[in-house]
């Protein structure tokens, strides 16, 4: 086991965790959650998405949230960007990133984005030229990469197949994503064999949804392998469209906590990452989706 000595969280609960809610966030919210996540040492934020209103109302204010960040140095400010039109649009606000995503299932392909695996590289890959000719960073993510939820569990093969396609154009860094949160260890290691073979160690990442409680086993199992990079959500915010069931990625005060447990260190403050947590869902008005959150803030209360 080579079990890396310090991580790096990518907290995507501004954008991935927050597009989906039904209830409109003001910008003036999405802002001060950044702020917090920020406050509590977060380096590495995914802020907003520039997509279609009409398929992504949430993301609506993506230009005006960006604009309102009170920027600090040291850190990155990521958004997604699913065309050429969407990057044009992200370009004014400069982002120090954008990420693309495919997926590893054809049929959650034509559901999600309608267009095979293949139209969407080509479609990307002029976003991925633009993004590189102007100096900023681009970082991938594959989504289905061990099960979806049209197609059921998806061979690693697929997966390889995916990141050759997202390294053949340009893309740096790239996340494995288990989107509906159906895998577990074993099956996740696979996914993450099949991805190493086309990119090095410090090139990938993991993004697990925990809809059958597995995400930190299949962090810890990624740990071990010696991946130091995850995309992780405070409160455990998120879900996914397009399946039915999916709850929120795994959360970062769990994932922090479970790191520090084990002697990693992160740079992140867990006590004010549990309050911008707290924050957000207070205005969501719910109880937070993060078990080292609710102890936290019932021992607070004891």
């Amino acid at each position: 086991m080579s079990i890396p000595n310090r991580v790096k969280l990518v907290d995507v609960g501004p954008r991935d965790g927050l597009q989906n809610e039904k209830q409109p966030v003001p910008a003036a919210v999405k802002i001060e959650l950044v702020h917090r996540l920020q406050d509590a040492g977060l380096k590495e934020i995914e802020v907003t998405s520039f997509v279609s209103p009409k398929w992504v109302p949430q993301m609506a204010d993506a230009a005006s949230v960006m604009a309102g960040i009170e920027r600090r140095v040291g850190v990155r400010y990521s958004v997604l960007t699913p065309n050429l039109q969407g990057f044009e649009a992200a370009l004014k606000s400069r982002p120090d990133e954008i990420v693309v995503f495919a997926a590893a299932s054809e049929a959650f392909s034509q559901k999600n984005i309608n267009c095979s695996i293949a139209e969407s590289i080509e479609r990307f890959a002029p976003v991925v030229e633009a993004a590189r000719v102007k100096g900023i960073y681009v970082r991938g993510a594959m989504s289905c990469t061990v099960g979806c939820p049209y197609e059921g569990e998806i061979a690693p093969e697929r997966v390889s197949y995916l990141a050759g396609l997202m390294k053949g154009i340009g893309v740096q860094h790239i996340g494995v994503a288990d989107t509906i949160g159906v895998g577990t260890p074993l099956k996740v290691r696979r996914a993450m064999e099949a991805t190493l073979k086309h990119y090095d160690i410090n090139d990938v990442s993991g993004h697990f949804h925990d809809t059958y409680g597995q995400a930190l086993a299949n962090t810890l199992i990624c740990l071990q392998m010696g991946v130091w990079q995850f995309d992780t959500s405070v409160a455990g915010l998120g879900g996914c469209p397009y399946a039915k069931g999916a709850t929120g990625n795994v959360a970062t005060e769990d994932v922090l906590y479970m790191l520090h447990g084990m002697g990693i260190a992160t740079g992140i403050d867990l006590d004010k990452l549990i309050d911008a947590g707290k924050f957000i869902s207070d205005f969501l008005e719910r109880k937070p989706n993060s078990r080292a959150a609710t102890a936290i803030l019932n021992k607070r209360l004891a």
